[in-house]
């Protein structure tokens, strides 16, 4: 397993690809399935079993391959807005889809081809997930408590 330092920086430039690439092409989908943001899929994959978003990768379904990928390696992620503004789409993703939105810390990504924006979006729900495990597993441990304590303290 990749350390989450090395992790987020490719993902960086994983972001970086997607958002200069003109269009979806199948290496680069499957450059997004093979990179360490995709550990469900490649297990699923070790297992040699059959998946629905190979299938729509050859069929060259961008759009639907990456929003089954948020399902595949993001449960609890879902699409929040999806919406084309000026020639851009944008894309948010939620963990938390029924907070208004103000109060909501969404995934974004935005290109000019849907199913890049979707992909961005991916990419940085990815990344605050990494950042997430990364801040969890700095906080330190705490010894337990004994099984009875007293209070000494005369309050009277």
């Amino acid at each position: 397993m990749q350390a989450p330092e090395s992790q987020s920086f490719n993902l960086d430039l994983l972001d970086r690809e997607l958002h200069l690439a003109p269009a979806v092409t199948a290496l680069l989908f499957r450059k997004v399935t093979e990179s360490g943001a995709c550990t469900r899929l490649s297990s699923l994959r070790q297992l040699g079993k059959p998946i629905t978003l190979d299938r729509l990768i050859e069929a060259g379904a961008w759009t639907d391959a990456a929003i089954t990928l948020i399902g595949f390696e993001l449960p609890n992620w879902s699409v929040r807005r999806l919406f084309c503004e000026d020639g851009e789409w944008h894309c948010s993703l939620s963990r938390q889809p029924n907070l208004p939105i103000f109060l909501d810390e969404p995934a974004e990504g935005s290109h000019a081809v849907l199913a890049l924006a979707v992909l961005r979006a991916f990419v940085a729900a990815r990344c605050r997930s990494a950042a997430a495990q990364q801040v969890t597993a700095s906080v330190p441990r705490v010894r337990p408590r004994p099984a009875s304590v007293f209070c000494c303290d005369n309050l009277a």
